[in-house]
């Protein structure tokens, strides 16, 4: 039976924090195999059409649902099953094909791409990584057909980012079966037809699938949501419900790192689709601002106005190749992708969110009135910063791994006296060597296009730094550096900057060595990018040497006053 990987694996992310980074695990960048670039660019064209030319988002919200002839329309179309394997009845995709095809639900509708990512990315996903061969046989062939539609039933009314500690209970019964008790909430799709379930027992953490109609399963009331108005989100309880024995993924005490997985796999279609949505926001913005005039000028002339649109432009861009490059690793076999995984998926919902703003400023009133693209993207869009790991959470838990991965590192040097002289000779040695090479020679990225070595370069000077700053954390807060979260903060949007960084370059320095038509134009793009993140990292290296206690000052006096101090 499939359990979680639980071998330690080498990670790009963590490698950074190190100053020693992986670059092999990331470069070249990856591209997609001809076969499953061709059946996906068919899947793309047939999303695209048919959301363009049937679907209708407005109809959804409307009805508070997105149909059940959507769904269906979609399963007949074989966009239900993107990444199942073609003898259950999917697609077959890779990763990279998956996340690719989800961009389009993501330039039409975030609430259509909510309901198929929750249905796909982490309701049918922990079957087809976790589940046995008579288990996706049971439940694969429906799910990728859109004939049933997959839950992912973990958030509880007491739990919500400490996963770990969910409420809902399991008790094993004497033929193997399990007696479920608990209730769960915001579970999209919670009222269909297979939900996978997470719940704590005697024996561990426990992942069982449960089909919707079984006694003792009840759902609702519906919540009623800002955004996101055509997806069903429910409450889910479970009383005495009797699960099979066969319908546990996995071993007893697998259930959290199933769900962990899950979500790792699960984060990267949010990042394509949020770059298909800053798309839309785009094509809106540019021609909004070619159309409108504003003292005899179109506002496209205008620089601010232009600043935006470009600005969008290359954040499309870096999003994209942060993304693939991501999606890339799953597809090679790296094992660890989960702090990628969790980068990505910030660094997405922070930017698209950031992006529709523009693209509302430039649009003035317009986009202001309810009946908008833009106003209905306001509201679905809000979420993706919530929802798949809040992103507070992921910034503690990236930064967190690369501040173990140096803590190890420098824990043999807090036991210098005593070993002797000849001991600490030997554990300084080393580290000062290697401290040494990482100050003269930062590891630039190996096989890169010769005319992007000055931006190799900077890459590689910043890892140094984050490096330098990462150790200097560890080394003035020891073990309470994991209650500083400011810190954490500053060192993730470093680390997330290089990331981007890197793999911009990855991309730029593959279309250069293919001589791809697009290669000047991506310059273009990747040079803005380049520029924009790399302020951004001298930004928080910069945060990191500021003074703290003014913002716990400030946090201090409001938490005593329950209000503005001075009201």
């Amino acid at each position: 039976m499939p359990s979680p990987d639980r071998t330690p694996r080498p990670s790009y992310v963590k490698s950074l924090f190190t100053g020693r980074p992986a670059t092999e695990l990331v470069l070249p960048y990856p591209i997609q195999t001809a076969p499953d670039a061709s059946r996906t660019a068919e899947l793309a064209a047939t999303a695209r059409r048919y959301l363009t030319e049937t679907y209708d988002p407005w109809r959804a919200e409307r009805d508070g649902w997105v149909g059940d002839d959507t769904v269906r329309d979609l399963g007949e179309l074989g966009l239900t099953g993107l990444f199942v394997e073609e003898r259950f009845g999917g697609a077959g995709l890779s990763q990279t094909g998956y996340c690719r095809v989800m961009e389009e639900f993501g330039r039409v509708d975030g609430t259509l791409a909510v309901v198929m990512g929750v249905h796909q990315s982490i309701g049918t996903k922990p079957i087809h990584l976790f589940g046995t061969e008579d288990q996706k046989a049971r439940w694969l062939p429906d799910l990728a057909a859109g004939r049933k539609l997959a839950a992912f039933a973990l958030t509880e009314p007491n739990v919500g980012s400490d996963a770990y500690h969910v409420e809902t209970w399991a008790e094993r019964q004497a033929d193997g079966s399990w007696l479920l008790n608990g209730e769960k909430r915001w579970i999209g799709n919670g009222d269909r037809d297979v939900l996978t379930v997470f719940a704590r027992s005697d024996l561990g953490h426990v992942a069982l699938v449960v089909e919707g109609g079984t006694e003792g399963v009840e759902t609702g009331p519906r919540f009623e949501t800002v955004g996101l108005k055509a997806n069903r989100l429910q409450r889910v309880r479970f009383t005495d419900v009797r699960v099979p024995a066969e319908n546990l993924l996995g071993e007893p005490g697998d259930g959290f790192r199933i769900a962990m997985a899950t979500l790792n796999n699960g984060r990267m279609s949010m990042g394509t689709a949020i770059a298909g949505g800053m798309k839309t926001f785009l094509k809106l913005s540019v021609e909004h601002a070619t159309a409108r005039h504003q003292f005899d000028h179109p506002l496209i002339e205008f620089e601010l106005v232009a600043d935006k649109l470009g600005w969008m432009s290359a954040q499309i861009y870096g999003l994209e190749a942060l993304s693939y490059l991501t999606t890339g690793l799953v597809d090679s076999g790296v094992a660890d992708y989960s702090m990628e995984s969790a980068l990505t998926k910030v660094v997405a919902s922070d930017t698209g969110w950031y992006a529709l703003n523009r693209a509302i400023q430039l649009h003035g009133g317009d986009a202001y009135m309810d009946d908008h693209p833009l106003a209905k993207a306001l509201r679905d869009f809000r979420i993706f910063p919530i929802f798949e790991g809040a992103n507070d959470v992921l910034r503690a838990l990236v930064s967190l791994n690369g501040l173990k991965a140096v803590g190890a590192e420098l824990e043999p040097l807090a036991r210098l006296g005593k070993g002797g002289v000849a001991g600490a000779a030997r554990t300084l040695a080393p580290y000062v060597r290697d401290r040494a090479v990482r100050t003269v020679r930062p590891p630039r990225l190996a096989g890169v296009h010769p005319t992007l070595t000055r931006e190799s370069a900077a890459i590689a000077g910043q890892t140094a730094h984050l490096r330098a700053a990462t150790e200097k954390a560890v080394t003035r807060f020891g073990r309470s550096v994991q209650d500083r979260q400011l810190v954490q903060r500053h060192l993730f949007t470093a680390a997330a900057g290089i990331t981007a960084q890197t793999a911009v370059v990855g991309r730029l320095s593959g279309a250069i060595e293919r001589g791809d038509a697009t290669m000047e134009t991506e310059r273009v793009l990747a040079a803005l990018f380049l520029t924009e993140s790399a302020l951004s990292v001298e930004a928080a290296f910069r945060a990191l040497e500021a003074d703290p206690r003014g913002a716990r000052e400030g946090a201090r006096v409001t938490r005593q006053a329950g209000r503005y101090p001075l009201d």
